[in-house]
């Protein structure tokens, strides 16, 4: 075996272990290791993501000295190797964008706490990219979700807390269906290593035994994931989740959290069941049909909102839509498309997120929208930054969401049956819709305030002197939705040979 096979055990490993160290480590040097291990963990990513794509296909490693059915495995390919490399890249740069507010938000005793949430963020979410057994992914889900609970509290406001909970109600009952579907698979099966499942799930189709516990057990698994990852009607958790909690903590969450949570459900729906079965059983239509109304929804209620945060975040709901959608259409074209807006939309939200907070420190702190009038003169980065967010969303070509609208609209147009036309109608929708609500918000940041407000309301104005490496973060996640809207044939290789092997 190749020493780069060792990658994902060794980032797992790292970063699991880095967050035990910080415990004991003072704020700074805390800091200092969080993003050493963070870069770690991506420039591996890089070298397994090379050696994949140069080999083509995928592997898996043993844990221990047991083999299977009985031992733990990791298998990688090149999906999961550019999703670990992605998902690093967004981490650390979410984490330099919300420096200076996690600072004066968070009490600085506790700052060690926050970095050890974020590296045990890190390493479940790599778990799930990586794990090839369904026990182990469970396991790394609960910490998952312990970790973003806490990222979201450690602000301790009383809408932080009310935040949590609330988060920590809907995720422990999605995590609890989730455990349900595992427990019933693996009576029906016998097995928790996903490969072993999927030829028992295929002998029990082709015997035709079992097919309603089969169907149950895979509704349950999918409405558990679905619920952490805030799909329609799922989502009551997510506005305040994401509205109230630091800026670090909103990004991580948006672009990573529930991006784990999906990537898990693809693992299960090609891995554990697999996808033709899948198809078989329908539960893609309900997913059709719950992510159209998510995409409508979603982008409606950001219309009313008044609160730059929340208005975010309620995007997000839609967001989340287009990734259902494109798996209820039941095709690869629609997976691939899917797969490839889980990294638009984790570089984008998290680029809009970081940008708001730039726009509302020079607003006197206000997250209205109408208070924001003129910020983007006022912190320049932070208003380009937040423009190039907006034209992404609205699918601006030159942008990543614009590959992903048009990923969508051609898996629609191939779809053999009737889901053609109210993918394209609700796509059309949603886009007129996003249109309306990020575009309004753009040219609000970009008229000038008039001399009597920006006395009345504390205006105050930032340069680049002033926050250098917050100006870095947004630079650099520019470059990245540049990279993901422009270099996309190379980005589509990377997907579809690692789906290709993902069964």
């Amino acid at each position: 075996m190749a020493f780069v096979q060792n990658v994902p055990f060794f980032s797992i490993i790292i970063s699991m272990f880095s967050g035990i160290i910080s415990s004991v480590l003072p704020e700074k040097a805390a800091r200092r290791l969080n993003s050493a291990v963070i870069i770690l963990v991506g420039i591996m990513s890089g070298w397994l993501l090379i050696y994949m794509m140069n080999t083509g296909g995928s592997y898996t490693f043993m844990m221990g000295h047991f083999p299977a059915p009985w031992g733990n495995e990791i298998r990688a390919g090149a999906l999961e190797a550019g999703m670990a490399l992605v998902f690093s890249a967004i981490m650390l740069l979410c984490m330099w964008g919300g420096r200076k507010k996690l600072m004066e938000e968070v009490e600085i005793t506790k700052h060690n706490i926050y970095y050890i949430l974020v590296d045990l963020l890190l390493s479940s979410l790599l778990a799930l990219i990586y794990t090839n057994d369904l026990f182990t992914a469970y396991v790394f889900v609960e910490i998952n979700t312990i970790s973003a609970c806490g990222l979201i509290m450690i602000r301790q406001n009383g809408r932080t807390i009310e935040a949590a909970v609330r988060y920590m109600i809907m995720s422990l009952l999605g995590s609890g269906l989730l455990l349900m579907g595992i427990c019933m698979l693996y009576d029906l099966t016998g097995h928790l290593l996903m490969s072993n499942i999927k030829d028992s799930v295929a002998a029990i189709m082709s015997a035709g035994t079992y097919h309603i516990p089969l169907i149950i057990t895979i509704g349950l698994m999918t409405v558990g994931l679905a619920i952490k990852s805030a799909l329609f009607p799922f989502h009551s958790w997510l506005p305040d989740a994401y509205g109230y909690s630091t800026v670090s903590s909103a990004a991580m969450l948006s672009s990573l959290v529930s991006k784990g949570y999906i990537f898990l459900l693809i693992k299960i729906f090609y891995r554990v069941i697999g996808f033709q079965t899948i198809c078989a059983t329908k539960i893609i239509n309900v997913l059709f049909v719950f992510g159209l109304c998510g995409m409508v929804f979603g982008s409606v209620s950001a219309i009313w909102e008044k609160d730059i945060r929340r208005m975010i975040a309620f995007s997000s709901v839609a967001q989340i839509g287009y990734i259902y959608m494109g798996f209820g259409l039941g095709t690869t074209v629609g997976m691939v498309a899917s797969i490839y807006h889980i990294l638009a939309h984790a570089a984008t939200k998290s680029l809009l997120f970081v940008s708001a907070i730039g726009l509302t420190d020079v607003s006197g702190g206000s997250r209205k929208i109408s208070d924001l009038t003129g910020s983007g003169y006022r912190n320049k980065i932070a208003g380009v930054g937040f423009a190039v967010g907006s034209f992404s969303m609205v699918g601006i070509p030159m942008f990543a969401g614009f590959i992903t609208k048009y990923l969508f609209a051609e898996a629609a147009v191939m779809h053999p049956s009737h889901k053609m036309l109210p993918t394209l109608i609700v796509l059309g929708v949603s886009t007129i819709l996003n249109a309306i609500y990020f575009l309004k918000t753009f040219i609000n940041i970009y008229v000038p305030a008039k001399a009597g407000e920006v006395k009345k309301k504390g205006y105050c104005k930032f340069t680049i002197r002033q926050q250098k490496l917050y100006t870095v973060t947004i630079i650099l996640f520019i470059i990245l939705n540049l990279i993901l809207g422009l270099c996309s044939q190379s980005i589509l290789r990377v997907i579809t040979v690692g789906l290709n092997n993902f069964a």
